[in-house]
């Protein structure tokens, strides 16, 4: 888009109840641009004009789909009751093509541009919360079995930011955040970057709120024909950025490993021999 389409392309973004209540030159002059250019981008978006665009908002705000349960709703709307086989098939099908859509167009240059940030970093710090937790979470972990080098944010007592006072221009930051965006999250991740941290976002849009304060956003889908997103395609990312950090020095990723599985089997973490059965 020209420069001033974005500008009010980006306005009605991020304040979608304006352009249902507002009208189109009061929301131009909110934005800073002139009525005209209200009319301009509705063209570009192949609209009528102004009013077929607020009224798409109007009916959007009759019909709320945020959070699960307006998902649930719609899904219960449509008459669809499939047999759990059926959807179980349905659900993993979907999830197979959303996996192959990341190795499709610039998805693995993105990647591989993530890695090497990650890589170049003297600390990585990874942040996901809530349902996004599980995916920090895992990356972290399979990190720590390489060195020292990644700090989780996890929140524990309301400290998820705190380890971000030492951080500097030389660290990085991992975030994971799907819609709906968690407020900290978002707030963490600015932080970083005013910080001049290097910040890989993993999110499912390319209007996400952390695309803008990221150096690479690596976008995922979410859907996955159920009434919550799906987290495999972040998960996936996730693994894929591990393995390619460890590949990047593999001697030093074997010793690291060994020494993880001294540790292991010091400590008797994993069971070596099966359990007897009950006779």
């Amino acid at each position: 888009m020209p420069g001033k389409l974005q500008i009010a392309a980006r306005h009605i973004l991020d304040h979608p109840r304006e352009v249902a209540l507002s009208s189109m030159r009061e929301l131009a002059a909110k934005a800073g641009v002139q009525p005209s250019t209200m009319t301009r981008l509705s063209k570009f978006l192949g609209y009528d004009g102004f009013n077929a665009i607020r009224d798409d908002h109007a009916n959007a705000m009759r019909k709320p789909n945020d959070g699960f349960a307006a998902r649930a709703r719609a899904s219960a709307q449509t008459g669809d009751d499939l047999e759990a086989s059926a959807l179980a098939r349905d659900m993993l099908e979907r999830l197979g093509q959303e996996l192959l859509q990341l190795s499709v167009g610039d998805m693995l240059g993105r990647i591989t541009e993530a890695a090497e940030r990650l890589s170049a970093a003297r600390r990585i710090y990874v942040l996901g919360l809530r349902s996004s937790h599980s995916v920090a979470w895992h990356f972290h972990y399979v990190l720590s079995l390489l060195g020292d080098k990644a700090v989780l944010l996890d929140g524990t007592a309301h400290t998820a930011g705190d380890a971000l006072i030492w951080a500097t221009e030389e660290d990085a930051l991992l975030v994971v955040s799907l819609n709906p965006y968690v407020v900290q999250t978002l707030k963490l991740a600015q932080v970083a970057r005013d910080k001049g941290m290097s910040v890989i976002s993993v999110t499912d849009s390319a209007v996400s709120p952390l695309v803008n304060v990221s150096d690479t956003a690596l976008l995922c889908p979410v859907e996955n024909g159920s009434f919550f997103h799906t987290l495999t395609p972040a998960l996936a990312i996730s693994e894929v950025l591990c393995g390619l950090l460890a590949n990047r020095d593999k001697a030093a990723s074997v010793r690291a490993l060994q020494r993880a599985d001294d540790h292991m089997l010091a400590t008797d973490v994993y069971a070596h021999t099966l359990p007897k059965r009950a006779l």
